[in-house]
């Protein structure tokens, strides 16, 4: 009789579990990243009053007979569902979609959560303002090209967003032609005027930067000197000297640079671009990237400065063609700007940080990481909405959102909680219910145990 006192006490006591964990998940039901939990029971260890027996030949097998000494808790699980996403238009709040842990460090120990609930500290540094915990990720380096790259990979460090910072001005090294010279125009004879080539001629004009971000334009001109056949000429604004262009040494007999006011363009009876030449010397290219070299100096530089002109490849209509159709032959590229401050930044699906300038550029700043694990379930929750590592929960795989099974990052929105409050309701009637009937156990105990003391009345 004292079994069934002990059952009843084992049932009110995880059952009173089983609501504590209820009510956490409805307190956190507005918890940012908060993942429910949920509570499974098993019977204890069985008490056998008699073992089972085989069958024999005049008579059947005999099953066991036990008596249950109670339940008790089997697990205690989180469920990892997706939360919903609210829109928040803070463009630091950040919300994972898909498997996934935003990666934030106290010192040298890292953190784990669902919570992008992100902001700026007076540093730039991009941390947690509840805690002051630091987002990791991987800071853009600049590359062979003078270019920013963020390489998603190697040990993780604090992102750091310089708002306001400076990017300095960047000379313009390259330009890209392309589109279409007619092939119906007129040709233009060598002995014409000036005003003559120019009625004929196709012009256009880009903006282009020196060193100290000063601007100046770049316009190059061309006209038909032949079948399939033009020549172009350059000049830029401020420059205190006459453009020279070069097809690059190397590329004729002469293996030497030979600038002239001129180059020659070849086209052939397809409309393709299939070689360029200086128009003074027998240097001509006819294979890759068709690119010349612009060559002028400015007031109060003594240095030639260079700007490659990119015009296509050789055989192949991605640069500059010849076809019956009006001209449209234009700069559509260059990679120089101003002097510029940063005024605001963006995050992408992958945690990309870009940073947005004044002067019109855009530059990588950095990138967010995000982990995986094998087994979620085995994280230990530290409070806060953060999780550690444990035995069972396998180790962080860092890397990249949006790739290797990572779930995405959503920029200007949150996620909220995943605990359904119907779900938790019901839960809480079974819960109480059950408490309910263990509690009757014990009373209807008691009062047998009352009725055997009695006896000796």
């Amino acid at each position: 009789m004292m079994r069934s006192l002990f059952a009843g006490v084992s049932g009110l006591k995880n059952h009173q579990t089983r609501m504590d964990v209820v009510g956490h998940n409805i307190s956190n039901v507005n918890t940012y990243g908060y993942k429910t939990q949920r509570v499974t029971f098993q019977d204890m260890l069985s008490q056998t009053m008699a073992g089972a027996a085989k069958p024999e030949e005049n008579r059947g097998g005999i099953n066991p007979k036990q008596v249950g000494l109670g339940m008790t808790i089997a697990s205690i699980d989180r469920i990892f569902t997706q939360g919903s996403l609210q829109t928040t238009g803070n463009q630091t709040d950040v919300a994972i979609s898909g498997d996934g842990f935003f990666v934030v460090a106290d010192g040298d120990k890292n953190y784990y959560t669902r919570s992008g609930t992100f902001g700026i500290d007076k540093d730039g540094t991009l941390v947690n303002p509840s805690n002051g915990l630091k987002v990791q990720g991987w800071m853009a380096t600049t590359d062979a090209n003078g270019q920013k790259v963020v390489r998603a990979n190697g040990a993780t460090e604090d992102v750091i967003v310089p708002v306001y910072s400076k990017i300095d001005a960047k000379e313009t090294n390259n330009i890209r032609y392309k589109c279409n010279l007619d092939s119906r125009s007129g040709i233009v004879p060598p002995e014409a005027d000036s005003r003559t080539r120019a009625s004929a001629a196709v012009t256009t004009s880009i903006d282009t930067y020196d060193n100290l971000g000063n601007t100046h334009r770049l316009t190059m001109t061309f006209w038909k000197t032949g079948f399939n056949q033009w020549t172009a000429s350059a000049a830029i604004s401020g420059a205190n000297s006459p453009v020279t262009l070069d097809v690059p040494a190397g590329a004729g007999q002469n293996n030497q640079a030979n600038p002239s006011s001129r180059v020659n363009l070849r086209f052939s009876p397809d409309g393709k671009l299939i070689s360029v030449g200086d128009g003074s010397s027998p240097d001509e290219l006819n294979q890759g990237n068709l690119t010349i070299n612009a060559n002028y100096r400015v007031e109060g530089d003594p240095q030639v400065r260079n700007i490659a002109l990119n015009l296509g490849e050789a055989g192949v209509l991605s640069g500059i063609t010849q076809f019956s159709s009006a001209s449209t032959t234009k700069a559509v590229e260059q990679d120089g700007f101003a002097m510029g401050y940063m005024e605001t930044f963006s995050i992408d699906n992958s945690g990309l940080i870009t940073g947005v300038y004044s002067n019109g550029t855009k530059q990588s700043i950095g990138q967010m990481a995000m982990a995986v694990f094998t087994n979620p379930q085995g994280l230990l929750a530290a409070g806060e909405n953060l999780f550690e590592v444990s035995n069972n929960s396998g180790m962080a795989n860092v890397g990249a959102a949006a790739e290797a099974g990572r779930g995405k990052m959503v920029a200007g929105t949150l996620e909220m909680s995943n605990v359904d409050l119907s779900d938790q309701f019901t839960d809480m009637i079974i819960t109480q219910r059950g408490f309910q009937a263990n509690s009757r156990t014990i009373t209807t105990a008691d009062q047998m145990l009352q009725e055997v003391i009695s006896l000796k009345r």
